[in-house]
């Protein structure tokens, strides 16, 4: 199924009741097979060793890092074999690593038939390096940026950026996850030794039938986005890890679509929270628990010296465009709780070493030398879905959709913002009908407020991606240029993002 994606012939131009009448039945439909299949792949599927990304340490290779995009399949469960995408290989691709201070060459080969990008999702670079949809890498060709790292340590994440291809060539497997290292992260003597005690971990929902990967679409898929049956972590579903007996590192990413994940473990331990999106906080935060929307990363410290074993699960996902009685129907019918991944840490280990109390100094930007306030509203047009828009076109890119941001969808040809290159400005930012993940290519803000208030806890640190619904208010300042190439805003859920839930800007 790597074929486009299928275009419905809705010809709805119907009242709102019809609309919400038609929304409803889908629904439950939709809620009825999906715990059905989730029940038969709970109870027919083996827990399987957590796949570990093959590591490409830049430094170890010269500062020359080669990825192949390309076609493959997958057998996610025995004798299924699945179509997918990834980045040398048939599913998702390897952990790259790089260093503060260096200079990586990066030779990305296009072997599909169609074409793609690879967006350094968290990189701060340059715009034309940036990997948005302006830099597409067409069937047979090789792009190769020089990507300069001059940002702290922090879990990053790459993926297919094409506009109105990104959610499918994503959710085929066109993701992974970059680790930038710096000499100070190094010194705090954080767990460090990849796949034993420092563990990248992409969390992914999926739909499955009959054990092969389907592709969902529909007037529900325009409308939250794609998600699925079955929990796949590193594409392995039902994944448990043997780990030592000592504090490990887990480097989380949200890679699904569209699923935000509410994350703690069965035992109900605590574990220490100690990296942002934009990296190291200034202070460990102990937590129960943790959510993580689609785009976020979050680095987790987690004692295993007492040996056992214990899993981490989510809570039910409720974000969901909450349409009366239909939205609630459907949240109510899946799992309360599901498990993401199993641990295993034998018998018991030495004590572990403490935790530094303090991670990182960083300088806060100053929200009174901030030269300009600017809004933009994340919008779903519930007229315009019913009436043609989402519903009528399908998912369309180029500006054809009915998700927008301050009432305009996604237009390549059109530059929406102007900012100043060294400028701090405030962003306003909020959604209409769920939670959207907000994301800003190119830079690290912070979150000064939530609805009128303090931030929460987990607003904290350096960010690129943030939740909006209610307003929050955002200290953005921009240190890279955007003039051969603009930077992208948008929402994280990406089919919202394909159908027009993006701006852009450039700097002057």
């Amino acid at each position: 199924v790597i074929g486009k994606l299928p275009k419905r012939p809705w010809t709805m131009r119907s009242t709102r009741r019809t609309f919400l009448a038609a929304v409803a039945a889908v629904a439950a439909g939709a809620a009825g097979i999906y715990a059905a299949r989730s029940a038969h792949l709970v109870a027919g599927s083996e827990p399987r060793p957590l796949r570990i990304p093959p590591l490409l340490d830049a430094r170890k290779q010269g500062q020359a890092i080669a990825l192949s995009v390309q076609a493959g399949t997958t057998e996610f469960f025995p004798g299924r074999e699945s179509e997918t995408l990834g980045y040398n290989g048939a599913y998702l691709g390897p952990t790259i690593r790089m260093h503060r201070g260096d200079d990586v060459q990066l030779s990305v080969a296009n072997s599909l038939r169609e074409a793609t990008t690879v967006h350094w999702h968290g990189l701060v670079v340059p715009g034309e390096l940036d990997g948005g949809p302006h830099q597409l890498i067409g069937p047979g060709a090789t792009w190769r940026p020089v990507l300069p790292v001059r940002q702290s340590a922090a879990t990053l994440f790459y993926h297919s950026h094409v506009h109105g291809e990104t959610a499918r060539q994503v959710y085929l497997g066109l993701a992974g996850v970059l680790i930038v290292g710096d000499d100070a992260e190094a010194a705090l003597n954080l767990p460090s030794e990849y796949g034993i005690d420092d563990i990248p971990l992409v969390l992914q929902d999926r739909q499955f039938e009959a054990g092969r990967l389907v592709l969902p679409s529909g007037m529900m898929t325009l409308m939250e986005g794609r998600r699925g049956d079955t929990l796949l972590v590193n594409g392995t579903p039902n994944a448990f890890a043997r780990v030592p007996a000592r504090r490990i590192r887990l480097r989380l990413v949200n890679g699904s679509n569209a699923r935000f994940y509410h994350l703690s473990f069965d035992d109900g331990r605590t574990f220490q929270w100690i990296a942002s999106e934009g990296g190291l906080l200034e202070a460990p935060v102990e937590l129960r628990a943790l959510t993580l929307a689609p785009g976020q990363r979050a680095e987790i410290l987690v004692d295993f010296s007492t040996g056992g074993s214990a899993t981490l699960e989510t809570a039910r996902d409720s974000n969901l465009p909450m349409v009366g009685m239909m939205g609630r129907l459907r949240g109510s019918l899946a799992p309360e709780r599901q498990p993401v991944l199993a641990f295993d840490a034998g018998v018991p280990g030495e004590p572990p070493i403490p935790i530094p109390a303090r991670l990182a100094v960083r300088e806060h930007a100053n929200p009174a030398q901030a030269v300009r306030r600017r809004r933009f509203v994340l919008g779903m047009g519930m007229e315009g879905m019913a009436g043609g828009g989402m519903m009528g076109r399908g998912m369309m890119g180029g500006g054809m959709g009915m998700a927008t941001i301050n009432g305009r969808a996604f237009d390549m040809a059109r530059i929406d913002e102007r900012v100043r290159l060294g400028d701090t400005e405030i962003w306003e930012v909020s959604g209409e009908m769920m939670a959207h993940p907000f994301h800003v290519h190119g830079v690290h803000f912070e979150v000064l407020s939530r609805a009128g208030a303090r931030p929460d806890v987990l607003d904290q640190g350096l960010k690129d991606t943030v939740v909006v619904q209610e307003p929050v208010e955002l200290l953005v300042r921009f240190t890279q240029p955007a003039v051969n190439a603009p930077f992208m805003y948008h929402c994280h859920i990406l089919e919202h993002e394909d159908n027009g839930m993006m701006g852009q800007f450039a700097t002057d």
